[in-house]
């Protein structure tokens, strides 16, 4: 296309994760004339799908009509979950807001940071009031009673792990009130939804899109921010290429998906911006540099390096002793940190957290449902002494015990507790395109190897003190994990050979391009990575902002 009278903006922002919402509001509250262009959709308080029929259609790919949330990528090493529509993975992430240790901004071969835990921490700290972040009020009723968070502290004590209650993006209690579930939540503005929120039900649906608006989610702190500072946001918008623009600035097409038009072809724009932020994800913001490098001479060789899953590692604690009821609370509520050797806690390797899950409900009659079997043969005999019963003429009228046993002890249901492990892994995957497609070349078993033993060495001791049987996900026996904290891609680094972005988030060699999210990570968070990423992209704002130099 070309450089014809165009709609232009100050800054145009790609993406509406925690590195693009962040960047919208920062820039629109300066007052900068901003655009936000997601591929995905809304999803207000009651639109997320619980029905079989629902959840079949909450995939995205496009070239199948769908237009959904999950947006599954699977490479030979690894697969990797990420989600598409306005608020990004917030809309799906479990909550947890756990800030980077500050014995892990290292500096070591192949990988090295060149911001510290004292350059973020400021930004911590402004993230953390935006995104509202309270802890599970563990210590009063109902909340209390979630067994899950009680089993899995009692097991981590008496192994000598350190437990503690994160901080979550989840409204328990309005301020200065005391916690209760379904309360509506003040908000000092209207959403960008117009909906009225309630604190937070227990019911475990962080990760499937919470109805209830109890999430602290993007669409409801930055996102509704920046569009009461005159922030465009458009919504299923995607990017597909960028240029330089002459004069100076740059040229950005994208498509508009019609989701209720089915089958029709999505029509194209273009607009214009001083400054083009891409905060596509780690998988998004990659391929689109990479599928558009031939338009930029200077981009870096380090472009699609310094991958990794941020150590991401399921597993699970089956049939535990005492019931663990994963159906009641946020998610995750819990964690255990386990540092590197050198953080002097008698720990051996790289560091890493487990925390507690949960999941929705329906899920537990899924696994109930599968139990069905086992429950059957167990009822055989009540089955056969209510026949004989039934030919002989004895009438039973009252059944209610009897169907009460039809269900069995449930442990299967009750006593599951999904692990969730992260941590330091290797980040020395590489992405790059094979025939326009993006792969990933990265594996478990390479030099991430051991921190992954430990892990899940220590992950299969909390199953056993828990008093149940450790379960690895089915995946890890094809030599694969699958993660929901993919990073790398566009690293930080020192100079134009280290790193794509600069510590300001300045794409080396184009002036006024900036990456913003994952991909920036020049190695693992190690935690939950969401918080870092916002604070990063606060501190990348303020580069802007203040208009440092190119370096």
């Amino acid at each position: 296309m070309g450089n014809g009278s165009r709609e232009h903006f100050e800054a145009v922002v790609v993406g509406s994760g925690f590195g693009g919402s962040v960047t919208a509001f920062r820039l629109a509250d300066a007052g900068k004339r901003v655009c936000l262009l997601e591929r995905g959709k809304p999803y207000p308080p009651g639109s997320f799908p619980r029905s079989p029929l629902g959840f079949s259609k909450n995939f995205w790919d496009p070239s199948e009509g769908l237009y959904g949330m999950f947006n599954v990528w699977r490479f030979s090493g690894i697969d990797a979950l990420v989600s598409s529509g306005l608020g990004g993975g917030s809309l799906i992430y479990a909550n947890v807001m756990i800030r980077k240790d500050e014995p892990w901004f290292v500096h070591e071969d192949g990988e090295s940071w060149p911001v510290s835990r004292a350059d973020l921490d400021p930004h911590y700290d402004r993230s953390e009031k935006m995104l509202g972040v309270q802890t599970y009020p563990f210590g009063s009723e109902p909340y209390a009673s979630t067994r899950k968070t009680r089993a899995f502290e009692e097991a981590a004590k008496r192994l000598g792990y350190d437990w503690f209650l994160p901080h979550l993006a989840v409204t328990f209690a309005n301020e200065g009130e005391a916690p209760v579930p379904g309360e509506p939540i003040r908000e000092e503005h209207p959403n960008l939804h117009g909906r009225t929120r309630y604190t937070c039900q227990l019911v475990g649906e962080c990760d499937v899109g919470c109805n209830y608006g109890s999430k602290n989610s993007l669409d409801y702190t930055y996102l509704s921010a920046a569009a009461r500072e005159g922030a465009e946001l458009r919504s299923c918008c995607e990017v597909k290429a960028f240029r330089p623009r002459d004069g100076g600035g740059f040229e950005i097409d994208y498509v508009v998906h019609e989701p209720e038009s089915e089958g029709s072809e999505p029509a194209p724009a273009t607009i214009t911006a001083d400054t083009l932020v891409i905060s596509a994800g780690t998988l998004g913001s990659t391929f689109l540099l990479l599928k558009n490098r031939d338009a930029f001479g200077g981009l870096s060789p380090a472009l699609g390096t310094h991958f990794c899953g941020n150590g991401d590692l399921l597993t699970f604690a089956l049939r535990c002793k005492d019931q663990i009821n994963p159906d009641f609370g946020p998610v995750i509520t819990s964690a255990i940190r386990m540092g590197d050797a050198h953080d002097g806690d008698g720990s051996t390797g790289r560091g890493f957290y487990i925390e507690d899950a949960g999941y929705p409900s329906f899920a537990s009659w899924m696994l109930q449902a599968a139990d069905e079997p086992r429950a059957l043969w167990l009822w055989r005999k009540v089955a056969l002494r209510l026949f004989l019963k039934w030919i002989r003429r004895k009438p039973q009228p009252d059944i209610s015990g009897v169907i009460s046993s039809f269900f069995g002890d449930a442990r299967t249901s009750a006593g599951l507790l999904p692990l969730l492990g992260m941590g330091r892994d290797v980040p020395d995957g590489r992405m790059q395109l094979r025939d326009g497609l993006l792969d990933v070349d990265w594996s478990k078993d390479g030099a991430s190897k051991a921190y992954f033993e430990k892990l899940r060495d220590t992950m299969r001791a909390l199953a056993d003190e828990l008093g149940g049987t450790f379960q690895d996900n089915p995946l890890w026996w094809l030599s694969k994990v699958i993660t929901v904290h993919a990073l790398g891609g566009c690293p930080i680094g020192r100079d134009g050979n280290e790193g794509v972005v600069d510590p300001w988030g300045r794409v080396y060699g184009v002036p006024g391009l900036y990456v913003a999210d994952g991909s920036v990570m020049p190695g693992p968070v190690g935690p939950n990575p969401s918080l870092t990423i916002a604070a990063l992209a606060d501190r990348f704002a303020d580069g802007i902002i203040e208009g440092r130099p190119q370096p």
